[in-house]
């Protein structure tokens, strides 16, 4: 058995055939550059912040360290070397956050009467904001505030005791 197609069903797949080979495209002389799928960057995860928020004695402290707190000599309230190493990390911690107010607490050790302590609570204070206005704080950021020998940190009556309270000590308050 054979199977014959017509002459015009012949003709006509010749022609379409010859019809498609004469539209194949001819291959470009320079091909486009291959497109990268661009892989999407992961949106990172928010963890909120690390370690104490700005704003609070905990961040303060944490950025300057034991420099939050300046001591002096019995009867003193000059700023030393080492006073002032500790006043320009506070200055510079400042400096970055403009927006912090704060309060240097003056302080004394128990020896003296109370007005004598407190006034020398207060020089400490002043000489302390003083120095930080000189490395360029606004003084208006900053509030003084004597508590002479009524807020000691060490109880004992002894030399140790007392010169950890002969203190200025800078605490971040929130508003003024």
């Amino acid at each position: 058995m054979t199977f014959s197609f017509p002459k015009a069903a012949t003709v006509a797949l010749m022609t379409s055939t010859l019809a498609l080979g004469a539209c194949s495209k001819k291959a470009p002389e320079e091909l486009p550059p291959v497109q990268q799928t661009a892989t999407p960057t992961p949106t990172p995860t928010p963890t909120g912040p690390v370690g104490a928020s700005v704003g609070t004695q905990a961040h303060f402290e944490q950025a300057v360290g034991s420099s939050t707190t300046i001591y002096f000599d019995t009867d003193r309230f000059n700023i030393d070397s080492t006073d002032a190493a500790a006043l320009q990390a506070q200055a510079q911690y400042f400096a970055r956050f403009p927006q912090l107010n704060f309060t240097v607490e003056g302080h004394a050790d128990e020896r003296g009467t109370r007005e004598y302590n407190l006034a020398l609570g207060e020089r400490r204070a002043n000489a302390a904001k003083n120095y930080l206005v000189s490395l360029g704080v606004s003084a208006n950021r900053i509030r003084v505030v004597s508590y002479g020998k009524e807020r000691p940190v060490a109880l004992a009556s002894n030399e140790s005791a007392w010169a950890q309270n002969r203190r200025a000590a800078s605490v971040i308050i929130t508003g003024m």
